[in-house]
């Protein structure tokens, strides 16, 4: 059953729900307590995080190695300082120890990559599944005040964000950080004097650092933002009813125009959230490739004051460890802005895993199969309603509305538009939680069972049928995964179907197109009949099923669903008074009331509202065909 608002609204009406506009007006949260729950995201992978730990602390300890072996050649074998001709044997031994300790270092590298990529996906992957899985659960509510394209941005843009932070961030901070204090270690064990001249401005650093970091996540966070309108604003507007819609008023133009200006609006924050930090880092490079420089200077001082002997092997290893000393630093800068960027976007992610849905199974639920009543029985006890957001002094949906249905029973509800209709329908399989009031399923109020095993004996056909674009038999087998061939037949046999499947090209392996839009409305509901007679529930509700279809299509698509409700307990609304003359029961709800209930003849001969719409009704239909050509 739809409660979509339709293709395309006007722009003052293309609200997010109020938790996702929170979310994204917010300031970046605290960086610590993100980093536990980012990190709690990890601890399914504790063996491989070990595993790879071991392996950068390894790599990195390795690789600080071969610079060290360099004071090595030259004050040992290349020129040695006790005087004499080059040690051709020890260089050759040095040498050979280094290229051996590059191989082991490109071979930890392939293992970390492996490693990391896999852990690192994988938990992208549970995560964007944790959030569908819990988006599923939302109550119906959250989806008919949310935007599709917002959800589907959180899923796709935010994940998708944040995925290069859960791949590479573990290892990218432990092995720049083993990579820097080794090197860090090295250089002191060089030179301590020198190290203290190639890291004085690294405080300072750090500090510019977090400043740039903050103003990164505010733009990261109007990024994705942005990302969420364009997302909307593709789903509404290219989906088959948007484009129907856009082509039948010529309004592509403005689309366009709508969709430009969110796009320019992208590409700005792109462009801003590029450059952020880009001076830092430049200033970070040109400090830390004019150490070597500055250590020359110092070294000649040192020289030319007879300070101390500094040795040429001396200079050119701890300018080696140095030179080294960049890379991962500035890997690790970058890993923290990345961290401090990120948090916008996990912000956002975690405000969606923090919702609550407004209906779930309660601790002492039970099943359905468990209930003291018949399971065709359904009760409203003194109901009412109101939908969420709704404003505190609005008029109830429903106001103490009260009726029974027994198994086997139909019944149909029938009123004004807005009396509240589809409001009952809504009710009855825990999509909405009544405000007053029970709503009783087989002898037992709803809220004491268990959402599924509600919905599991609950069929619907609603006026707009939603198919999959896929073909008629996967469709079909939506409603029993398993059901066989001769199940399948047998409920479009019922459905009256059957025949029109067996017409088309490929059958029942025919692709019925983008929410059926390659069949006819008469095709797509008789589908849909027999998708629910496929489930086989005790328990029917039908949404005004014919309203939408021409008189041809609806005597086709009643005659169905006479057949389906037969021995089923059914509740019915009605636009058409037509459809539902052969009730057991009819309930006239005007304004959330139930104001009259009784049988057609029975309400007819009261003179009441029933009389005036079947009066209206019967009115409408001879000036049709008063006006129909012959």
């Amino acid at each position: 059953m739809s409660m979509s608002a339709g293709p395309h609204r006007p722009p003052s009406f293309r609200g997010t729900d109020a938790s996702a506009q929170r979310a994204e007006n917010a300031q970046a949260p605290h960086i610590d307590h993100l980093g536990r729950r980012v990190a709690a995201l990890f601890r399914p992978y504790r063996t491989r995080l070990i595993l790879t730990a071991a392996l950068v602390v390894v790599g990195a300890a390795v690789a600080v190695i071969p610079p060290l072996l360099v004071q090595h050649v030259f004050d040992d074998a290349l020129f040695p300082t006790r005087g004499g001709p080059v040690d051709v044997p020890l260089l050759v031994r040095l040498v050979s120890v280094m290229v051996a300790l590059f191989f082991l270092s490109a071979a930890l590298q392939v293992m970390q990559t492996w490693l990391t990529s896999t852990v690192g996906n994988s938990v992208t992957g549970d995560l964007r599944v944790r959030l569908f899985e819990h988006l599923q659960a939302m109550e119906l509510g959250f989806f008919t005040r949310t935007k599709t394209g917002v959800i589907q941005s959180r899923l796709q843009n935010d994940v998708g964000a944040v995925s290069d932070v859960l791949t590479n961030t573990m290892t990218s901070i432990l092995g720049n950080t083993v990579t820097v204090a080794a090197s860090l270690v090295a250089m002191i064990l060089i030179d301590w004097r020198l190290t203290l001249i190639a890291v004085f401005m690294m405080p300072a650093l750090a500090l510019v650092q977090r400043r740039v970091g903050q103003v990164r996540a505010r733009i990261a966070g109007q990024t994705q933002e942005s990302l969420s309108e364009l997302s909307a604003i593709t789903q509404e507007s290219l989906s088959v009813s948007g484009i129907l819609l856009s082509k039948s008023f010529n309004r592509q133009g403005d689309e366009s125009l709508r969709y430009r200006g969110e796009n320019r609006t992208q590409v700005r924050l792109q462009v801003r959230q590029a450059m952020s930090g880009q001076r830092f880092f430049a200033l970070v490079g040109v400090i830390v490739a004019s150490v070597p420089a500055v250590i020359y200077l110092v070294a000649g001082l040192f020289l030319s004051g007879g300070v101390e002997q500094i040795t040429a092997g001396t200079i050119v290893a701890f300018t080696t460890v140095q030179a080294r000393l960049l890379q991962p630093l500035m890997g690790l800068m970058r890993v923290a802005l990345d961290l401090q960027t990120s948090s916008a976007v996990f912000a956002r992610i975690f405000e969606y895993l923090d919702l609550e849905p407004a209906i779930r199974d309660r601790a002492d639920a039970i099943d359905v199969a468990d209930a003291p009543g018949p399971v065709g029985r359904v009760e409203l006890r003194g109901v009412s309603f109101r939908y969420p957001g709704a404003a505190p002094d609005a008029r109830p949906t429903l106001d103490s509305v009260s009726f029974r249905v027994e198994p086997g029973q139909h019944v149909a509800l029938v009123g004004p538009s807005g009396a509240g209709k589809t409001s009952v329908l809504y009710l009855v399989p825990r999509m909405y939680e009544a405000d007053a009031g029970q709503v009783l399923f087989a002898g037992t109020d709803v809220r004491g069972l268990t959402v599924a095993s509600i919905v599991d004996r609950i069929g619907i056909v609603s006026q707009e049928t939603y198919l999959f674009h896929a073909t008629v038999r996967e469709n079909l087998r939506y409603a029993k995964p398993d059901a066989s061939d001769a199940e399948v037949i047998a409920a479009c046999r019922a459905a009256d179907i059957h025949h029109v499947i067996e017409g088309f090209e490929h059958g029942y392996d025919t692709i019925v197109g983008e929410r059926g839009y390659r069949l006819s409305g008469g095709e797509k509901q008789r589908i849909a009949i027999a998708r629910v007679l496929l489930k086989d529930p005790p328990v029917l509700l039908l949404d005004e099923a014919t309203s939408a279809l021409d008189t041809v299509s609806e005597r086709v698509v009643q005659a169905a669903l006479d057949a389906a409700a037969r021995g089923r307990t059914t509740i019915t609304v009605a636009h058409r008074l037509s459809t539902v003359i052969g009730a057991d029961a009819i309930h006239v709800l005007d304004a959330g009331r139930i104001v009259e209930s009784g049988t057609h003849q029975q309400l007819i001969a009261a003179g009441g509202l029933y009389a005036d719409l079947a009066a209206e009704q019967l009115a409408s239909a001879r000036v049709a065909a008063d006006e129909t050509p012959l």
